[in-house]
């Protein structure tokens, strides 16, 4: 069964309706800005426009895709009006459509946990497309070392970093780059600024990029030389790095998202570490940076083998530093294995 039925079948409507971006290029794997896609018992339709349609025939001429141009004489309402019910991603969907439905009469069902249950489950090609991602980030990242100059801002460090990615064959970034120097990395989601580059900082970088629209998530944390005065900094990073390392060794399918988190949550308890590791440990990645599942405290999900999530304990000292080591984990033969290969001890550069 194609994505698009499977969303489908899940939802008990008759069709399925989306103009969002990420579930028009989930079921089509096509990337077009205007335009929606209608499934139903028949199959796909994708409807665009004339900037798009030669593109759309050309790629779906041997598939069970039908690709329809936009008639500006007939209007989404009236075309959904055939049917008893229809299912849309509500989180996605412009509260303007949703109004214009809702007027027209048509009997709206929500797909979005549909969506994000059927988008959970990586099939080989998307996994293909993610794995090249990862491998693209840590290339760029390896590239980026020996040009980190003292003097150098944020900005500039973070400029360079999207260079090499984009350089090396990304589509570009999976969200804005963070780069972090010093007591500014205790903010786990710092915005990347103007501050300049001195001996003996903390430098943490949190990164991804996309190939064919799938992500890749990972970060590192290191010393721009060494003052003498980090030893509590290289205690904690010891911490985490065990914390992230038990999530790989002892994660497997069929634990709850929670039991995940745990492994690491309860580690850095354990080290005296806690109170500190203020978020989640990991969130699904796929053609959106942030999907299911949400691996933290409280969840029940299971994890499957083809879920795709990032590992990235993490510890943050206010005011003083912050430590995230960050992989994109794959859940493959019932283990998680990470997607990046190069080695995590603490870089001083």
């Amino acid at each position: 069964m194609k994505k698009g039925e499977r969303i489908l079948s899940l939802t008990g409507a008759e069709a399925l309706f989306a103009d969002s971006g990420t579930m028009t290029r989930y079921v089509t794997g096509f990337a077009f800005d205007d335009g929606y896609i209608i499934v139903d018992k028949e199959g796909v339709r994708l409807y665009t426009d004339r900037r798009y349609l030669e593109a759309a025939q050309a790629r779906f001429a041997d598939a069970k895709i039908r690709v329809v141009e936009i008639d500006k004489q007939t209007s989404v309402e009236s075309l959904l009006s055939a049917y008893k019910t229809v299912a849309l991603p509500m989180e996605e969907t412009r509260a303007t459509r949703y109004i214009s439905l809702q007027k027209a009469g048509v009997q709206m069902v929500d797909a979005t946990s549909a969506f994000s249950f059927v988008a959970a489950i990586k099939t080989d090609d998307e996994i293909a497309r993610i794995r090249k991602a990862c491998e693209i980030a840590e290339e760029s990242f390896l590239s980026l070392l020996p040009t980190i100059k003292e003097g150098q801002t944020e900005r500039e460090i973070a400029a360079t970093l999207e260079h090499f990615m984009r350089q090396k064959g990304a589509d570009g970034t999976s969200f804005d780059t963070i780069v972090a120097f010093g007591n500014h990395a205790a903010v786990p989601h710092h915005e990347t600024g103007d501050r300049r580059l001195r001996f003996g900082d903390e430098i943490l970088i949190d990164f991804g990029c996309k190939v064919a629209g799938y992500c890749s998530d990972m970060t590192r944390t290191f010393l721009f030389g060494d003052d003498g005065t980090k030893e509590d900094f290289k205690k904690a990073y010891a911490a985490v790095l065990a914390a992230h390392e038990k999530v790989l060794k002892d994660g497997k399918a069929g634990m709850q998202a929670a039991e995940i988190d745990a492994l690491a949550r309860d580690y850095l308890c354990s080290a005296g570490y806690g109170a500190y590791f203020t978020h989640s440990l990991g969130h699904g990645i796929g053609l959106k940076i942030h999907e299911f599942p949400l691996v933290t405290k409280g969840k029940t999900d299971e994890i499957k083998d083809g879920m795709v999530f990032s590992d990235e304990p993490g510890v943050y000292v206010e005011g003083e530093y912050g430590i995230r080591i960050e992989d994109t984990v794959l859940v493959k033969d019932g283990r998680l294995q990470s997607l990046m290969t190069t080695k995590k001890d603490l870089i001083v550069l």
